[in-house]
């Protein structure tokens, strides 16, 4: 090919062209400019919502039964959720450990008391386990 066709393309048979009438610049701008407008609007609207929404929650609310707003101050009846579990678990271990380790009473009238529970495994190393006595066959 001469210079000539490389310059002027008219003189191909297939001249390397874009479509004119595929898609308007100014229509995708438009839209583009659109959404913008939308997206702002709706974050608005939220805006606005949202601080409508707070100023509603801080409202004081009237109860429409003044008796039932004394039920619910009262607690529910037994047994109730747990409102820190593992507060409680550390409690319930504690008082576990106290009572394994430490004197006390099983059973007054019965004469029955608990002692720590390394005195008891001295004990039973020491004196060893009850057994029962042997029958014959």
């Amino acid at each position: 090919m001469t210079r000539e066709h490389l310059e002027n393309p008219e003189h191909l048979e297939h001249p390397v062209r874009h479509e004119q009438s595929d898609i308007s610049v100014s229509g995708v701008v438009a839209f583009a400019v659109a959404l913008m407008t939308v997206c702002v609007l709706i974050f608005g609207a939220i805006r606005v919502l949202t601080g409508v929404f707070a100023r509603y929650r801080m409202q004081p609310v009237t109860a429409d039964y003044p008796l039932a707003a004394e039920s619910l101050r009262r607690l529910p009846p037994e047994p109730r959720l747990q409102t820190d579990p593992r507060d409680d678990l550390t409690h319930l271990r504690d008082t576990e450990d106290r009572v394994l380790e430490s004197y006390g009473w099983v059973d007054r009238d019965a004469g029955v008391v608990r002692i720590p529970i390394d005195q008891a495994m001295r004990l039973v190393v020491e004196r060893g386990l009850p057994a029962r006595p042997e029958t014959s066959r």
